[in-house]
């Protein structure tokens, strides 16, 4: 590795700060023009998070022109969760750089601006941007910070080498997702379809709680296991779950309480809007909950059914109500909440039919996920290895 240079970053690029509120009001924020990243939009890995995108006028855009983003520069929030960055594509390019967030552009030509990147999201190089943060109550980043930011680079061959095959899990991992995304959309422009725009008058108006059971298993005194896999509200996102932590029973926190079967929705009772939910596919045995969701049993029921009617956009927000009118410290929901909501009742053998059909986009949707843990835990593994020089690649 002697061929491995030190540099800080502040060496090898450009920081610029995003525009500050006196340059950015809130009258220059339309529903369609300029897409503008905001702290919100920058995700866990390196991808934009294009929910609640902000835009802005094209002539703000043009006046505000030294803070767009090109193909590869990196985007940090300035507040908050300052350790996660952005890789900016083509797609992306021309967006503007928004209020709270710093933009990063390689300017040295022997660098791989996709390598840095990767570089940037390993934990160390999170952990030392978490340390270094201000602020106690909220850290907060500044281009000073950045320029300090310390890296060890190898040459650019091997540079290119590396981000090509982290880039390649990555584009894998972003298929199947986009698999999943459209398998979800054909299902629900099915129940769309004919259990609303086809539902029927004569239809008998019955209630979630008619057909459910919610929360019916807790662990107790009979529990089998001393190890659980746990699975917390912030990973399960729209249907994806993520992250369960492997911990000893009597360690767990007091929330790691419910237990789910086959088909079982869990839909976080929290902040509905946020949209930690999802429907449980053969769960492992030592699969264990947070008492932050609402676990949801069908009697008898098509599930696929239940788990449409309840996260489509509409009934989000219609949950989000109810749990914004709770005298909770947090916006919440009652399981009651989710048992009192009304649905036209369709005939028994249309839902069999239902069922039929997206029981089998569920079967590839599952098998999906799985190989999205399978790659996301196979790229994490390798990432810290690539960039320490512990793995090299031939270039």
């Amino acid at each position: 590795m002697s061929e491995w240079k030190e540099y800080n970053l502040g060496e090898l690029s450009t920081i610029q700060t995003g525009p500050f509120g006196s340059q950015l009001h809130a009258s220059d924020y339309v529903e369609l023009g300029i897409p503008t990243i905001m702290p919100t939009n920058i995700g866990q890995r390196l991808e934009l998070n294009r929910a609640g995108m902000a835009y802005v006028k094209e002539a703000d855009a043009l006046r505000l022109s030294k803070y767009l983003v090109k193909d590869g520069d990196i985007v940090y929030s300035r507040r908050g969760d300052v350790e996660k960055c952005a890789y900016i594509t083509k797609d992306e390019s021309g967006w503007l750089c928004g209020t709270g967030c710093l933009r990063i552009r390689v300017i040295e030509k022997d660098l791989d601006s996709k390598y840095i990147a990767f570089y940037l999201s390993t934990d160390e190089m999170r952990a030392w941007v978490s340390s270094n943060a201000v602020g106690t109550t909220m850290p907060n980043l500044n281009s000073g910070i950045l320029r300090r930011l310390p890296l060890i680079l190898p040459p650019l061959p091997e540079q290119t080498a590396i981000a090509s095959i982290l880039s390649s899990l990555d584009d894998k991992i972003d298929l199947l997702h986009r698999q999943n995304q459209t398998l979800e959309k054909m299902a629900e422009t099915l129940f769309r379809q004919w259990f609303v725009e086809e539902a029927k008058e004569e239809w008998e108006e019955v209630m979630v709680g008619d057909f459910v059971e919610t929360n019916k298993r807790t662990i107790n005194k009979s529990y089998q296991y001393n190890e659980i896999q746990y699975l917390d509200t912030g990973s399960l996102n729209e249907g994806l779950m993520s992250n369960l932590q492997k911990l000893n029973l009597e360690e767990a926190p007091s929330r790691a309480k419910r237990l789910v079967g086959h088909n079982d929705i869990l839909i976080s009772t929290v902040r509905p809007d946020q949209k930690h939910y999802g429907i449980v596919k053969v769960p492992a045995p030592d699969l264990v909950v947070s008492t932050g969701f609402c676990v949801i049993s069908c009697k008898n029921f098509s599930p696929h059914f239940i788990y449409l009617l309840l996260t489509n956009n509409e009934m989000t927000d219609y949950l989000h109500s109810i749990a914004e009118g709770s005298t909770s410290t947090y916006p919440s929901l009652k399981p009651s909440d989710i048992e009192k909501i009304g649905f036209q009742l369709p005939p028994k053998e249309m839902l069999n039919d239902f069922e039929k059909i997206v029981s089998v986009y569920w079967e590839k949707i599952n098998s999906n996920q799985t190989q999205i843990r399978t790659l996301t835990s196979m790229r994490d593994n390798l990432l810290p290895k690539l960039m320490s020089g512990e793995v090299r690649v031939e270039f």
